[in-house]
Order: C-alpha cells, then structure tokens, then sequence
C-alpha cells in the first residue's frame, strides 16, 4: 500500500512539473452552429456554463476555414487576411483569456483546421488561390478534397513552416494555457502525397520508385504517417521550446481509422512523448459502440500512458444530443476503465443537458 501510493504522488509531481492540469474535464468551443463567441456578453456566458459545470478547460477555435479567429499578422503578410471577417472588430481569443483566467479555467488554442485550407470550395479557397502549389494532390493529380474540405499539402515544407508559425503566433502573444491539433493536424487524407514535392521525396528515399497508386497500399500508408510522426514531433518541440509549461494536446479520429483515412499514427506520438495527451474522438451513438471503440483504442496504448488518453465524447451535433441516461453510462464506462477526464463536443450540447452537469456529472 505505501509503495502504491509512492507510486501515485510520483505521477502527480511529475504531472505538476510538466504543467500538465490533473483535471482534464472540458469541452471545444466553435464558431460553427454557435454564436458563443459573437459577443462579449456571450464569451462570459461561456465561461459562467463553464464554472457552473464543474470544467476546468475550454478548448477555443482559433482556425477555420482559412481563417485565424484572432488578428494575425501572420495571415496579414501572407494572405492579406488579419482575422476572419465575423470578428473584425475583435479580438475573441483575448476577451475568452481574460473571462476565463479570473475563473481559474484553462484556454486551450484549437487549431482545428488544420493542414485543410477551405470548406465546400472546391478551388480550395483563398490559400489555394494565392499559393496554387500548396495543394494537395491526389493520384490524378487533383486537388484532395475529403467531406467537403479541401487541403493543403502537409509534407511540403514550406506548408509546415506556415503552421507552426501560426501556433507560435499564439503561444507568444496569447497567455494560452495550451495548444491543441485536431483530425486535421497533423493529417493528410491518406489520397494525398501525389504532389511533385512528394513524389520526388519519395523516390529519393525508395532508389528512384514511384509510391504506389493505391492510396491505401499500408507501405506508402506507413511512409507518409511518418512523415506526419516527424512532423508531431516538430510542432511537441518547437512549443516546449517556446514555452516548457505549454500543454500540447491532440484531437485525432479513432485509431486505426485515423491512420488509414487521415495518417494519423497517435499512438506512436504518445509513445514516444510528442504530445502531452490525445483526445480521440470517440464519437458513437449507442452505449455498445462506445465500449467497443473505446476498448479498442485503449488497446493501442500502455496502461503508462492511460493518464493521456481522454475520451472525446459528442454532447450535439446538428439536432442530435445523446439523452442523459446515455450520457452517465458512457462517463460512468471511462470511469471503470481508470479514465477519469473526458472532453465534449461541443459547448452548445451543455444547454441540453444543465442541470446533468451543473449537478450529477461532478459525483459521477
């Protein structure tokens, strides 16, 4: 017993000295199917919900659909773009730090576009236009789209540059608590790497061969994931290089899906300590889908890293809301399997359920 609870004392120092929160509960704040952000009035609300429920972290849009949700001069040199058009007049990332911070809550910068430059685009918007040779191509040499989004080239150097520019942008100007990718970053849908830059990358590395035309053949599968590994790795370093305190989360898509489809090889990054903790979105809509994915993906990890794994759980989505009994058996699922934090999609979805979490999720 004393020697388990040696144990235990030793995780929570290491965790305070890595800056790490040991309470993990919050949910993601969008600008989409939300108009939370749209005031100042609103960004308070947002905060007073959060306190209320008893969350400790809020997991802030800052990038989507081609656009910084903060002024950026970063966007202004590159695109002529300083924020997007909704909040010109405002700085939502800033107001969001001060609500949150009197409150004793965390902020969390969301990049979750990503490597994406564009939504139901199909020229791939602004970025495409002004930087043609950042696309993403396929092997037809088309630009890559996935379920509406159009992308950016993730494996060109020049692409990568960009991004981690635009989150030490925030990290050095902002007193975000943490920085957080998303199913979009790092990824590539697994049709891209078909662009000259990659290709030639490519035979460079194989004596001269070309990759394979089937996008899913699991070598060339393997051999762009690890380039996105590397590329997990950069962003883990340059951050804690900019600031050791920052948290470095990730959002991926379940595993192995995610690999497959958006060469996401989370596990490798929680592996080798490229991220602080990953929040799969493990996105189901009965009890028996969300045990069978959620064990399943625990299985792609040590019981060391169990402490970074939490479960990304959808609170609404379009008109869906899981009802209240669902909702306390997933949280009452997590917490039989050592896993004690977990993160909703999205803000909106707390309005349907309030009094679930402003009372009985806190004792669950």
């Amino acid at each position: 017993m004393a020697l388990k609870k040696c144990v235990i004392l030793g995780l929570v120092l290491l965790i305070t000295e890595m800056g790490l929160s040991q309470d993990l509960r919050g949910f993601w704040l969008t600008d989409v199917a939300s108009k939370a952000l749209d005031s100042p009035e609103g960004i308070k609300k947002v905060v007073g919900d959060c306190k209320a429920a008893g969350f400790s972290q809020i997991y802030v849009v800052v990038w989507n659909r081609g656009y910084t949700l903060y002024p950026s001069e970063l966007m202004q040199n590159t695109f002529g773009k300083m924020v997007s058009p909704r909040f010109k007049d405002r700085d939502i990332l800033k107001e969001l730090i001060n609500e949150a911070h009197k409150e004793q809550i965390e902020v969390h910068a969301w990049f979750e576009f990503g490597f994406s430059s564009s939504y139901q685009e199909e020229d791939g918007g602004h970025i495409i236009r002004a930087k043609p040779h950042w696309a993403a191509l396929d092997n037809q040499g088309n630009l890559v789209e996935k379920n509406g989004f159009q992308w950016m080239n993730a494996f060109l150097p020049e692409v990568q540059d960009f991004l981690i520019s635009m989150i030490l942008e925030v990290i050095r100007n902002y007193e975000v608590d943490g920085i957080q990718g998303d199913d979009r970053l790092p990824a590539n849908p697994s049709t891209a790497g078909y662009d000259p830059h990659t290709l030639k990358l490519y035979r460079a590395e194989n004596n001269g061969a070309d990759p394979p035309q089937d996008y899913k053949d699991p070598d060339w599968v393997n051999w762009r994931a690890n380039k996105l590994n590397d590329f997990a790795k950069r962003i883990y370093t340059e951050v804690k290089t900019s600031d050791p305190k920052m948290i470095v989360s990730m959002a991926p898509s379940i595993f192995p899906w995610s690999k497959e489809e958006y060469l996401q090889d989370w596990p490798t990054w929680l592996e080798n300590d490229w991220v602080d903790y990953v929040i799969p979105q493990v996105y189901r809509y009965n009890l028996k889908a969300y045990k069978k994915t959620l064990d399943a993906n625990l299985e792609f990890i040590s019981e060391e890293d169990r402490s970074r794994f939490i479960p990304g759980i959808l609170l609404k989505v379009d008109q869906y809301a899981p009802s209240r009994n669902f909702l306390k058996k997933m949280i009452r699922t997590n917490r039989k399997r050592g896993l004690q934090d977990e993160v909703f999609f999205f803000y909106e979805g707390l309005k349907v359920h309030k009094d679930f979490f402003n009372n009985l999720y806190k004792r669950l």
